[in-house]
């Protein structure tokens, strides 16, 4: 698994070394002396990891890392904190500084490669994302509200057998956060199927096989993408590394320290947050880009793309399309005589009637004003040319409220019907029939169904 690295360290002799390690694994290197360097090569450079010195001149890693993750063009990037430092404190500043994990000098090769592969695998994570932010921004979507999500709040899952270390972490999590606690993989795994923001899990558990229930989580679909954060005694070197490689997304070490729980358990809950926010954000974004907005039917783009799969389907041997063209009779003297906002009622009335009168596999669509589409998969004439007939008596029926009910308007559509005929028909040639239909269903007074066949 290749990356970038970006090593950050002012000691010459420091940064030669992780450069060495790193580059005999097959990582592409860069290097920065100082924070400001530093800041400027992650923005230029987009590393994979950025392994930041805390012990620097000038602006030290605690303040570095602060700058990286405020900023939208490096937030993603996991930074990991290189220090000589063990102490509680600096830990937890450097969680509350955005650190997304420690190592301790000297080096141990075997936790570093194994943190390294961990967050190579969040940042692939994350570059997808980035992808999908700067689809939503150029779609004139607010990513940038996702730098504003907190890490409070939070449901989350406990599966542990220790009476004392659950009540340890209970009191801790309830200050901030919606705890559950379960005793055994199959509970947990059940209560994972709600709502759930992080799961914690022992990994030293005595009565469950707690790296078993890390490898279930991330092999079923339900808690696949669900933070982990994974107790682990830091003396337990195998089962720590095993952890990373399962894919926990953070260690938390034995014992429990409230404090960094809290600190850790915050990061991993913001950070989901913001995952679930541009996958929200770029749902949203696919969504318009196929709906029309006024209506919530289907737009022309959509309908054009279906109906295309649909018809090359026909011509291979499979079942038949139907297509009705709709427009809605005098629809100008709606908008000059009562003005717009009572024709997008009408439009928005239209859309409703229409969609309640097909079935659920058919496709109605806004063609553009007041011209609507229907595609109806496995119809033939006569099946498309009842169900517009059905459409005409429920717009003729009753009439339209508009500017708030305190008008009716009593108004008519006209429909053209087509279905495909053989092998040799084409979207093109099956929406022209139908438009023929319409025009000839308009000429004859409108208020008709016109139904035409090749």
């Amino acid at each position: 698994m290749s990356a970038r690295i970006l090593v950050v360290d002012d000691v010459e002799p420091n940064v030669r070394l992780l450069e060495a390690k790193l580059t005999l694994e097959y990582y592409d290197v860069v290097t920065a002396c100082d924070g400001m360097t530093a800041l400027a090569r992650a923005a230029a450079d987009q590393p994979d990891i950025i392994l930041l010195d805390v012990m620097m001149p000038g602006m030290d890693g605690f303040e570095t890392c602060r700058r990286l993750k405020a900023d939208p063009a490096t937030r993603h990037i996991p930074v990991v904190l290189v220090t000589a430092l063990d102490g509680r404190d600096d830990r937890i500043r450097g969680l509350d500084a955005g650190a997304d994990d420690f190592i301790t000098k000297p080096l141990d090769d075997l936790i570093l490669f194994a943190r390294v592969r961990s967050l190579v695998r969040l940042k692939q994570v994350m570059d997808e994302l980035r992808e999908r932010e700067e689809s939503g921004r150029r779609m004139g979507v607010d990513a940038e509200a996702g730098g504003r999500l907190r890490g409070s709040g939070g449901r989350v899952l406990v599966v542990d057998d220790n009476p004392r270390q659950v009540e340890k972490i209970g009191l801790q999590l309830v200050k901030e956060h919606r705890p559950t606690f379960e005793t055994t993989p199959d509970a947990a795994m059940a209560a994972a199927a709600g709502p759930i923001d992080l799961m914690i899990v022992n990994a030293a558990a005595d009565s469950f096989d707690g790296l078993r229930m890390i490898a279930r989580a991330r092999t079923d679909k339900t808690t696949r993408k669900l933070p982990i954060l994974a107790i682990v005694d830091p003396g337990d070197r195998p089962r720590l590394v095993k952890a990373l490689e399962l894919g926990v997304n953070d260690i938390l070490a034995k014992p429990v320290d409230a404090e960094e729980l809290a600190a850790r358990v915050r990061t991993q809950i913001k950070r989901k947050r913001y995952t679930d926010f541009l996958k929200e954000k770029l749902d949203y974004s696919l969504e318009m880009a196929v709906t029309d907005a006024l209506t919530g039917l289907h737009n022309r783009r959509y309908m054009a793309g279906q109906l295309q799969a649909m018809v090359g389907r026909t011509a291979q041997g499979g079942e038949g399309v139907a297509l009705l063209a709709l427009d809605i009779d005098h629809f100008k003297a709606v908008n000059d005589g009562f003005g717009h906002d009572a024709g997008d009622e009408v439009l928005q009335e239209f859309a409703v009637r229409l969609a309640t009168n097909v079935r659920a596999i058919d496709l109605p669509c806004r063609q553009g004003g007041e011209e609507f589409v229907v595609v109806m998969p496995g119809s033939t004439l006569e099946d498309a040319a009842r169900v517009a007939e059905r459409i005409r008596r429920d717009v003729a029926g009753a009439p339209f409220p508009v500017l708030g009910g305190r008008e009716l308007l009593n108004l008519t559509v006209s429909i053209g019907v087509a279905a495909t005929t053989g092998a040799g028909d084409t979207p093109e040639a099956l929406l022209k029939r139908a438009d023929e239909g319409l025009y000839e269903a308009k000429a004859s007074g409108r208020n008709a169904v016109i139904a035409r066949a090749a």
